[in-house]
């Protein structure tokens, strides 16, 4: 690898403020905001608008479409049986 072109990679604080939730990763991504983490140790911090926390899929309140009753509703309307 070359040297001094990539970016620094370091422990980041991902935080999702919609769901009160944050987590400790390594990441390239910069931020000028900080935050003093669990451990006590300073921290840069990145908002996020959607995490695991807040996403419907993992939360459980996905809701699942109906496609069978679609494909039916389509074959009646048209005359297909």
């Amino acid at each position: 690898m070359k040297k001094a072109i990539h970016p620094d990679y370091r422990p980041v604080v991902f935080r999702d403020k919609s769901a009160g939730f944050s987590f400790l990763t390594g990441s390239t991504r910069e931020s000028a905001e900080t935050v003093t983490w669990e451990d006590g140790n300073t921290y840069p911090v990145v908002d996020v608008e959607i995490s695991s926390a807040s996403h419907p899929f993992y939360t459980g309140q996905q809701r699942v479409m109906d496609t069978q009753g679609r494909v039916e509703k389509f074959k009646k309307r048209y005359g297909q049986s």
